[in-house]
């Protein structure tokens, strides 16, 4: 069997991913590409190259070289982000993906994953449980640069046969870094400031409901969506996956029954109208029937997973749960 590329291997869902492919098909069967190594001890157990996914040859090179069979190219700008630089979201979001389903049409590849996101959809879907066929009206470059992929992912699907597969995630949440520049990220930071006993600032609403996920159960979901049987997946744009939907008011609830002394305040920012753009929950229905989907993490299960990984990095005892 062909081993896995990860493309964006140094970025928070690049860690989750080598960690979760590590564990399930052993670190010589994972190879890891970024501009730069990731500093993650397990990052060493496996083949780096450093590279520049939006180079067409350096993504070739590394797939004859290493005898790859599977990319996941992760490589991205996220929405917050991407809104001080639009044109250059608009780039990296769109040309390392077009590279790598290039190498796959040519059949240096067999199968690819691309993650999409909630922000492909607007403010014109239903809000709650949006369905999978909900319009793509997105209001951030990234946004339409995960709109725009999804189609690309169909198109050489259906005019070439690659056989390409996708999710919609929600908000990742994950205790192994730091935030990254995306509008969901005021809930990783809520977990740092309460182990680091810091009030946080959040540039959400407190009502601001948004579908969220551990780290856990997206790695769990991408990688059995990458393993189901070919015949079996029925969508080839991207998957509604969901995880756990809550505000910032009711996460703040059920992390102080963890951390009683953790405080916030409220400062909605710029952001508050991306995230207002975005669903409350999603309709994962088609995942669920397709390849058997079921998240593990509700929000109380969510906080005892992120405040254990925390308390367990900095070595101290993990507060118990008391809601």
């Amino acid at each position: 069997m062909g081993k896995h590329l990860i493309l964006g291997s140094s970025g928070h869902l690049g860690v989750e991913l080598m960690l979760g492919l590590q564990e399930r098909y052993g670190a010589n069967a994972v190879v890891l590409s970024d501009l730069r190594p990731s500093p993650h001890p397990a990052a060493a157990k496996s083949s780096f190259v450093a590279a520049d996914a939006t180079d067409f040859d350096a993504q070739r090179a590394i797939a004859e070289n290493h005898d790859v069979e599977v990319i996941y190219n992760l490589v991205a700008i996220l929405s917050a982000q991407g809104e001080a630089n639009p044109m250059a979201a608009w780039g990296l979001n769109m040309n390392p993906l077009l590279n790598t389903l290039e190498l796959a049409r040519k059949g240096a590849v067999k199968r690819v994953f691309w993650p999409s996101s909630i922000a492909v959809f607007g403010s014109d879907v239903p809000k709650d449980g949006t369905p999978q066929d909900a319009s793509l009206v997105p209001t951030t470059v990234y946004g339409v640069s995960k709109a725009a992929g999804e189609l690309w992912c169909n198109y050489y699907y259906e005019k070439y046969g690659v056989d390409v597969r996708s999710i919609r995630y929600p908000g990742l949440i994950g205790f192994r870094s730091m935030p990254g520049g995306g509008t969901t990220d005021y809930a990783v930071s809520a977990f740092h400031c309460a182990m680091a006993g810091e009030t946080l600032t959040c540039y959400l609403e407190p009502n601001e409901r948004l579908p969220m996920m551990s780290m856990e159960d997206a790695v769990r979901g991408t990688l059995d969506l990458m393993e189901t049987p070919e015949e079996r997946i029925r969508i080839r744009t991207a998957y509604n996956l969901s995880g756990c939907d809550f505000t910032p008011e009711e996460l703040t609830l059920a992390m102080k029954g963890c951390v009683p002394g953790f405080e916030i305040v409220y400062a909605p920012d710029e952001r508050q109208d991306i995230a207002a753009s975005w669903p409350n929950s999603l309709d994962d229905s088609w995942a669920r029937n397709d390849w058997d989907w079921t998240p593990r993490h509700d929000l109380r299960g969510l906080v005892e997973h992120i405040i254990d990984g925390l308390a367990k990095q900095s070595n101290v005892d993990k507060p118990t749960l008391n809601v």
